[in-house]
């Protein structure tokens, strides 16, 4: 198979700055998106194929790792150490006329070398059948699978459909032990585990800051004059929120405990909810003369003093 070239997946050249980067992904993702694509199987890949290229490039020792040794440098127990002397000791063997009988000797085990650069551990191969190879993936799971936790169903490449418990609270980067899911072992020797690596997909309307979530909410200009209950979205369901009789746009009112399970932890962070106000239709021709009406309460002050204090 082909080595993924990244940069190519976000369409930048391997000088791209950070920025260059995340511009590359927004756009992208915009146009891929699952919410945006539904039920388009080719949409819903690249998705997959430029969140993977993003999370790699923009983080720098990925990124590093990977424009030396490629996608294996990104492996779990890549020893980047063992890796350069392995280059160092093979293209020097390979210019030796010795080679062969350098290994068959005994001298030297390129499996144990091999296995300690993969994570495999160090030392001689021991006698008797040998326990499975370790075998890692990257999946994707929802962003509400993954403040919540819970059992979901994934398909993983070469082992088809599993179910994993992902941890409340988990978050891109979140690495999933499944004991005895990795390579068969030699003579009925135990099998060796698979460490899955979480990919948290984007919410069309949540964001994540470490525990806390964050929500633009729409509301009328009579709610936030008058007040009134409303109801609002939470990973775990609607609830209803009170907004206080004269409230502005852009006030950001709190809901204890309806943000993101805190990963390893009992609690829950808050759901932050941005009022944001929202007008009539446009096409209506009272909103005219609705707001010709307004104007006098705004005589004697001035909405954008503030910003020119400041300035």
């Amino acid at each position: 198979m082909a080595e993924p070239d990244l940069y190519a997946a976000l369409g930048v050249s391997r000088s791209a700055s950070e920025e260059e980067i995340r511009k590359s992904y927004r756009k992208l993702a915009r146009k891929y998106h699952p919410d945006v694509n539904p039920n388009d199987r080719k949409a819903e890949e690249k998705f997959k194929e430029i969140s993977f290229a993003y999370e790699v490039l923009s983080d720098k020792d990925k990124r590093a790792r990977y424009d030396e040794f490629g996608t294996q440098g990104l492996a779990e127990g890549f020893d980047p150490a063992q890796a350069r002397e392995y280059a160092r000791w093979s293209q020097g063997a390979r210019r030796s006329p010795q080679y062969e009988t350098f290994t068959q000797e005994g001298d030297f085990d390129l499996d144990d070398l091999l296995g300690g650069i993969f994570g495999g551990g160090a030392g001689r191969r021991p006698r008797g059948p040998r326990r499975g190879a370790d075998a890692s993936g990257e999946i994707e799971v929802d962003f509400t699978d993954a403040v919540r936790g819970g059992e979901v169903r994934v398909q993983v490449a070469g082992r088809g459909t599993l179910r994993i418990k992902v941890p409340p609270g988990a978050v891109t980067g979140t690495k999933i032990r499944l004991a005895g899911q990795g390579d068969a072992g030699g003579q009925g020797a135990a099998a060796g585990d698979l460490y899955l690596t979480l990919h948290v997909r984007p919410h069309p309307f949540f964001r994540r800051e470490g525990d806390d979530l964050h929500l633009d909410l729409p509301v009328t200009l009579p709610e936030l004059v008058q007040g009134a209950s409303v109801e609002v979205p939470t990973p775990d369901g609607a609830v209803t929120m009170k907004i206080p009789p004269h409230s502005q746009s852009g006030r950001v009112l709190r809901l204890r405990g309806k943000g993101a399970a805190k990963l390893g932890a009992a609690d829950k962070g808050d759901l932050y909810v941005k009022l944001l106000a929202e007008l009539p239709d446009p096409a209506d021709p009272r909103l005219e003369a609705i707001a010709k009406e307004l104007e006098p309460l705004y005589q004697g002050r001035d909405p954008r003093a503030k910003l020119r204090s400041s300035s």
